[in-house]
């Protein structure tokens, strides 16, 4: 996931707290989970199955996670798949971008697996009939069209069990437009260092959830807003030290590899 750049002057903007206050209580609400420290399980459970596919998400459904990260993009002919990749050569056994392949093209590629089963590249509107009512969804918005996403997750009665992690500025307004009560989720800029940029980035973005921010002044700054943090935990090596560490930064959620651990570590040690 890439940081994007706000066009805003954070330095020269003056916002008032109470102000900021008032909007951020108006903002909408995350999705109800059932862990008080969110779990995401990154790409699906795709230890054991292969990533952004149905199998991978019914792992991470069965393995008790909150949350399931899902990878939005298009095919060339406007249907919504699931892929991290703007290309489909590392997963599958085909070859050149999402964007130049249409469905048909697509539906018929192999998805890389270590069981030998055969994994399809799935549309976003077969996850999101999967994952309604078991999981909710990180969607993690690449390269999509956001009126046919948005469009999708009402025919599929998503709307609550979403949060939408928006990667490029652009993608902000396009989603207040079309369904301004869908929580967004964003890195923050590089630009922002301290809590006075941090209110000024927070008066013009409203974010129900920022990641992979550490800084005690601005976690405690953005807890004062109302926002949530969340935290990229994956990794081969990680475990109950790095997921111990990480929670006594006060985060309020941790997305991972090993989602099926991660449930049981929590329960055993903080819930």
């Amino acid at each position: 996931m890439k940081l994007f750049v706000t066009t805003i002057c954070l330095l020269m903007l003056f916002v008032d707290p109470a102000t900021l206050l008032a909007q951020h209580q108006s903002h909408p609400a995350l999705p109800h989970s059932r862990h008080k420290t969110v779990v995401i399980a990154h790409r699906g459970n795709h230890v054991n199955a292969p990533e952004n596919t149905l199998a991978s998400t019914r792992e991470a459904i069965s393995c008790g996670a909150d949350y399931v990260e899902v990878d939005l993009r298009t095919s060339k002919d406007g249907h919504l798949i699931a892929m991290h990749d703007g290309k489909v050569d590392r997963t599958t056994n085909g070859t050149g971008k999402v964007a130049d392949l249409t469905w048909q093209e697509l539906e018929s590629l192999q998805v890389f697996n270590r069981n030998k089963r055969t994994h399809r590249i799935p549309q976003f509107r077969d996850i999101l009939a999967l994952c309604k009512g078991k999981i909710n969804i990180y969607l993690d918005f690449k390269e999509a069209d956001v009126a046919e996403a948005w469009k999708e997750i009402k025919a599929a009665g998503m709307e609550h069990q979403i949060v939408v992690y928006l990667n490029k500025e652009e993608q902000y307004k396009k989603w207040k437009e079309a369904a301004p009560d869908m929580p967004l989720m964003t890195s923050l800029p590089k630009e922002v260092t301290n809590k006075a940029q941090l209110d000024a980035f927070l008066g013009h973005m409203h974010i129900q959830v920022l990641d992979n921010m550490t800084d005690p002044e601005l976690l405690k700054a953005a807890h004062e807003h109302g926002v949530s943090v969340w935290l990229d935990v994956q990794s081969p090596d990680e475990g109950p030290a790095s997921w111990n560490e990480a929670l006594h930064k006060g985060v309020q959620g941790l997305q991972t590899d090993k989602p099926a651990e991660m449930v049981t570590y929590l329960k055993a040690h903080v819930q």
